[in-house]
């Protein structure tokens, strides 16, 4: 049925048949993967307990705790969710901190642009993260009253770019709501304590840790408990070499039960003994039909140990693109040279950000092609007609998305010209100092791109310490002149040109 049926249907759902949103699983959890009431219990309380002195000293946190306006607690969090998806704690720190001090309620957020909320992410990565989250700010402030929302129901349905894992922290954390939340930590941290050996990004065992983590999320401290289960994964149950001694959760863990249950049964066959009666057989071991194991294709490295949990599908290979890019310095004007910038699109990778002039290479080009693609784009903004001897190709600048392994052919162009002035349906472009160039909004690549022109002493705006060393600071090689007699040289050998240098 179409939406137009559905908005026009004249028969209305009873209030009592109408079920709110839920994130848990209506499939039951097998045995073997679930906790028992007293596990639970233990669990809690040993979690916390750890916890409470061992919890890094982060600003996000120091905030949610000082704060006593609920909306400025609950942006505070917000931002720090936001920013660490996929992101490391060390990295984010400094970039947390200037964009509290930047923007320090979510209309602040609101009142800033897009190009102010690039620079300040500028990378930082992920650049759509940042978009997002200004949009949500807005919506806050023009459709919500200023307030946000205070479920996690309702901050994922109303806020853009809020998913499950975010709503579920700023709720718990921020309005104390009872409810879990399941990110890569968390999810290391159940597949390891539960034996959870399928691939963790179906849908099927996705349900199934969420439904687990619901399930223990302790009542009273919801949110200190959620970002001890994190904690917990970020710092002790690592993806690789994870502390297991350090462990609070250690005596609950099935992972580190089954590692020492068969390393034992493995030293009882090397000295015919009976293996240590203090780790007996896991009676409630699943079979090879329970949907959450291990499947029995694949292979159990004993080196990993608990490390073999969790487990995923291959990762899809990144998109391989080629890019042709040139930096375009302008000469002959009084003060600093300077750089030609585009905006990029404001929607889809990196919108909004500001580059050098690109193009997306589609197949495989000669020099000679290349040279002619890029003279044609940048007469696009240039009004001079530039021919290809004018441009230098510098080298190739790789740099890795999230998706796609791009390569960046790089070329240098010195000009002594300025932008168009006539309007044009073209992208707007602008010219800058290296310093308003490392100020804006540029993607990690264009920085990169610049260093590998600064590195050839090709800009003129590059700072001394980033130019090749000059080879005029080591001493030349002499050659010894034959000396004519009575000490005097030749005509010929006066007029003769110096040494070419080597």
């Amino acid at each position: 049925m179409g939406r137009s049926a559905v908005r026009h249907s004249s028969k209305k759902i009873p209030k009592k048949e109408q079920k709110p949103p839920s994130n848990k699983s209506d499939s039951p959890i097998p045995r073997y993967h679930s906790f028992t009431p007293p596990e639970v219990e233990f669990l809690r309380k040993d979690l916390l307990a750890w916890y409470d002195s061992h919890k890094r000293d982060l600003p996000w946190r120091r905030l949610a705790s000082e704060e006593s306006d609920p909306d400025r607690r609950a942006y505070s969090v917000w931002v720090s969710e936001v920013m660490l998806q996929q992101t490391q704690v060390s990295t984010v720190i400094d970039y947390y901190n200037n964009w509290m001090k930047t923007w320090r309620t979510v209309q602040d957020l609101a009142g800033a642009s897009l190009e102010e909320v690039n620079e300040k992410w500028s990378g930082l990565g992920y650049y759509s993260r940042g978009r997002r989250l200004q949009e949500g700010a807005r919506k806050v402030v023009l459709e919500l009253g200023g307030k946000i929302p205070r479920t996690a129901e309702d901050l994922q349905r109303l806020l853009p770019g809020v998913g499950r894992y975010t709503a579920g922290a700023i709720a718990s954390i921020s309005y104390g709501q009872v409810t879990g939340v399941v990110d890569g930590n968390v999810t290391r941290v159940l597949c390891r304590l539960r034996c959870v050996g399928a691939d963790f990004t179906t849908p099927a065992v996705s349900d199934a840790l969420w439904s687990l983590a619901n399930g223990l999320v302790d009542p009273i401290r919801p949110g200190d408990f959620n970002q001890a289960m994190m904690e917990l994964g970020a710092t002790v149950c690592t993806p690789k070499k994870p502390v297991c001694w350090e462990c609070p959760l250690q005596s609950q863990c099935r992972a580190y039960r089954k590692v020492e249950r068969d390393s034992a049964s493995a030293v009882s066959k090397l000295v015919k003994k009976r293996a240590d009666p203090a780790i007996p057989p896991d009676i409630e071991e699943c079979g090879p039909s329970c949907p959450l194991c291990i499947p029995s294709c694949d292979s159990w490295d004993p080196a990993l140990g608990v490390a073999n949990f969790p487990r995923k599908s291959a990762k899809k290979a990144s998109r391989m693109e080629r890019t042709l890019t040139c930096v375009v310095e302008r000469r002959g004007r009084p003060g600093e040279a300077e750089y030609f910038l585009l905006q990029r699109p404001q929607t889809g990778l990196l919108a909004g950000m500001w580059e050098f002039p690109s193009m997306l290479l589609e197949k495989d080009c000669t020099e000679k092609e290349r040279g002619e693609i890029l003279c044609s784009r940048l007469k696009e903004f240039i009004s001079h007609e530039i021919s290809r001897k004018e441009l230098q190709s510098v080298g190739e600048v790789v740099h890795i998305f999230s998706h796609i392994n791009q390569t960046y052919l790089v070329y240098f162009l010195s000009v002594d010209l300025s932008i168009k002035e006539e309007e044009s349906e073209q992208p707007v472009g602008r010219w800058v100092t290296r310093k308003q160039f490392l100020n804006s909004a540029v993607p990690t690549a264009m920085k990169k791109i610049l260093q590998l022109c600064e590195s050839k002493d090709l800009v003129t705006g590059a700072p001394e310490s980033t130019k090749k060393r000059k080879r005029e600071d080591k001493p030349l090689p002499t050659k010894k002149v034959k000396a004519e007699p009575d000490g005097q040289r030749s005509i010929q050998s006066f007029f003769k040109p110096p040494a070419s240098r080597k």
